[in-house]
């Protein structure tokens, strides 16, 4: 066990395998020819930690008497770099709202390096909000308290979901007040600081790939196509080391890229976790949900529905369209490797396929959700599943509830079904209406289709209610956690974490977290629309 936090095992693969800039100075900057930047954390005024994970103590080793020490927070909080760190900013660049924006790059996330965990895998932990690097252009690198809990809450809310993701390690006040015009409406305010450690195998991006080729950086991107897969996708790893498999490795290393990806969004169209910003700098390489920012969650169905105010217009990152978004990305991937091989046809194959697997992992999915069986794959299915979909958006239908009571439902006649969920309509109005009239056909056709399988009631219902999260970080339960932190009462995010720990129980004595959205926050910041301000 890790007494002192100079004892964490670090090993860091990054920054011994890969490019450094070789200007030592932390000014922002075009960085050429580099994978990333050496750099530290700019210390704070008074550090002091709001919540840790204890899965990921536990996880790292740290024992509990480390935790609650001040040497935790300082450096968690970045005010002191632990034995054997090596501090690092990333560079890369990305497409921002499908227009490609250049050099990005790690502006306020700093990675204090990896260590080897419990098990013996490597884990970066990296600070989000400890202060300016090289990529920050105009910006001060630094987070505040809101937008830090709810990516630390986020975060693990998704692992528990069983989502791929980030994790989160703690959450850290920093003492110092943050200025941020939340609406970019010429209004800006002084906000509570708070830095997140987050955790992840690697925070590689799609956009590490772009940059360089971009620049014609051919040596680097192909070093970094090297490493990447010796590090991450070591089964791979043979294919490397002959120049005649080197084009079938890189794409059979695209196509494991896609399959994560398209797991990945699978997971979030299952539970309603809309991204909001799907940049492709904010995209996984290894198919982890990253960087939580102006994201929100699904409570009426609504496919057109963005929780991100940069994103009103254009809808680009609204719900129904993330399988879109996150194949164009993967396009532009490809794109960039391109770069080091010699023919495109083999990265075009792995690309091609993404249509009729995604369809495929989501009928799937969509089949769990409703109870019936894996083998379930006729035009009936397939028909009952869409017109549902095409249901659930004529009226406001809390989403989380409909699924979570449709357990409930199975085995009943369509009028005792319809008041199985007779709590998930937001409009009184429309549970008498045709909406609820269509919905009480759909439940018979649903329940036909049930019984024609003839499996045991509770093994559909135990299905269903292993699919479908019964408790979610509803997105204005994050905003009491807000509302209570900033005047520094942190217990609601201690409570919370507890709930989102077992996302698919039943809590007799939290229930209040599983009720639908209350009228309060239908149109209130932070609960129905976000921005990227933190």
């Amino acid at each position: 066990m890790v007494s002192s936090l100079d004892e964490l095992p670090f090993d860091n693969r990054f920054t011994a395998s890969l490019n450094a800039d070789p200007d030592p100075t932390n000014r922002r900057r075009q960085v050429a020819a580099s994978h990333y930047s050496r750099v530290t954390p700019t210390p704070v005024a008074e550090p002091h930690l709001v919540i840790a994970s204890a899965e990921m103590v536990s996880l790292l080793g740290i024992t509990s008497e480390t935790v609650a020490s001040a040497d935790f927070a300082a450096v968690f909080g970045g005010n002191r770099v632990p034995s054997g760190a090596d501090p690092f900013a990333m560079n890369y660049g990305g497409h921002q709202f499908g227009n490609w924006a250049g050099q990005l790059g790690d502006g306020r996330a700093i990675a204090l390096g990896e260590i080897r965990d419990t098990n013996g895998a490597l884990l970066t932990l990296q600070l989000k909000g400890a202060g300016p690097t090289p990529y920050s252009r105009t910006a001060d690198g630094r987070a505040v308290l809101r937008s830090s809990i709810r990516e630390f809450l986020c975060s693990e809310a998704m692992f528990h979901l069983g989502v791929p993701t980030t994790r989160a390690l703690s959450l850290v006040a920093t003492g110092d007040r943050v200025v941020r015009d939340m609406l970019y409406d010429g209004n800006p305010q002084a906000e509570p600081g708070a830095i997140v450690c987050r955790v992840a195998p690697s925070f590689v991006r799609f956009g590490n790939f772009q940059l360089p080729a971009s620049r014609g950086e051919l040596d680097e991107l192909k070093q970094l196509v090297d490493y990447t897969i010796r590090a991450d996708f070591a089964h791979l790893a043979a294919g490397l080391d002959d120049e005649s498999t080197w084009e079938q490795t890189v794409a059979l290393w695209l196509g494991e890229v896609c399959e994560r990806t398209i797991q990945l969004v699978v997971h979030w169209m299952r539970v309603g976790f809309v991204h909001g910003v799907l940049n492709t700098d904010n995209m996984s390489i290894l198919g982890l949900t990253i960087d939580f920012g102006p994201y929100g969650w699904l409570e009426d169905f609504d496919p057109g529905w963005t929780p991100n105010t940069t994103d009103a217009g254009g809808r680009r990152y609204r719900y129904g369209a993330q399988p879109q978004v996150v194949y164009w990305n993967l396009v532009q991937l490809a794109n960039a490797l391109s770069a080091v091989v010699p023919t495109t046809q083999l990265l075009q194959e792995q690309i091609n396929k993404f249509p009729e697997r995604y369809t495929e992992l989501f009928r799937s999915m969509m089949r769990a959700r409703l109870g019936l069986s894996a083998e379930a794959q006729h035009s009936d299915v397939d028909d009952l599943i869409q017109t549902l979909l095409n249901l659930l958006p004529q009226a406001e239908i809390d989403q989380v509830l409909f699924f979570r009571n449709l357990a409930d439902a199975v085995g009943l006649e369509p009028e005792l079904a319809l008041r199985a969920v007779a709590d998930c309509w937001y409009n009184d109005a429309d549970a008498t209406g045709p909406v609820a009239e269509a919905l009480a056909d759909w439940l018979q056709r649903w329940s036909d289709l049930l019984v024609a399988e003839g499996r045991e009631t509770n093994t559909v219902r135990a299905q269903m209610n292993a699919t479908n999260p019964k408790f979610v970080l509803r997105n204005y339960l994050a905003q009491e956690a807000i509302d209570l932190a900033s005047s520094g009462d942190y217990s609601l995010i201690h409570t919370l974490l507890d709930v989102l720990r077992r996302p698919y129980d039943d809590q007799p004595s939290h229930e209040r977290f599983a009720q639908k959205r209350p009228e309060w926050a239908r149109n209130r910041v932070g609960c129905s629309m976000l921005s990227c301000s933190s």
